[in-house]
């Protein structure tokens, strides 16, 4: 509940309702691909993953659709920054 509350805040694509799902060990942001850069049907896309650290803190992670992989962008010791830099996207890595 807390990334969904977090992303109500974001910058980009406010008019889309996206959904945050279980993914290995953290959490799967899924957004509808408004822009049809990744999906030219405005289908459902990977945003970002958040886990958390076994020594404590999380990761953040980008997907890289190109590459169909994750890209680290991020680790903190708290949830904050990262649901800040998912949601303000200075860099357009998350909402394409």
């Amino acid at each position: 509940m807390r990334i969904l509350r977090a992303l109500a805040r974001r910058r980009r694509y406010k008019y889309v309702a996206p959904r945050v799902e279980p993914e290995g060990d953290g959490w799967k942001i899924v957004s509808p691909n408004c822009s049809r850069r990744i999906d030219p049907r405005g289908g459902q896309i990977d945003i970002a993953w958040l886990v958390p650290r076994a020594a404590g803190g999380w990761l953040l992670y980008a997907r890289d659709h190109a590459q169909r992989s994750w890209r680290l962008v991020l680790g903190a010791e708290t949830l904050a920054p990262l649901l800040d830099q998912v949601c303000l996207d200075p860099q357009r890595e998350f909402w394409p």
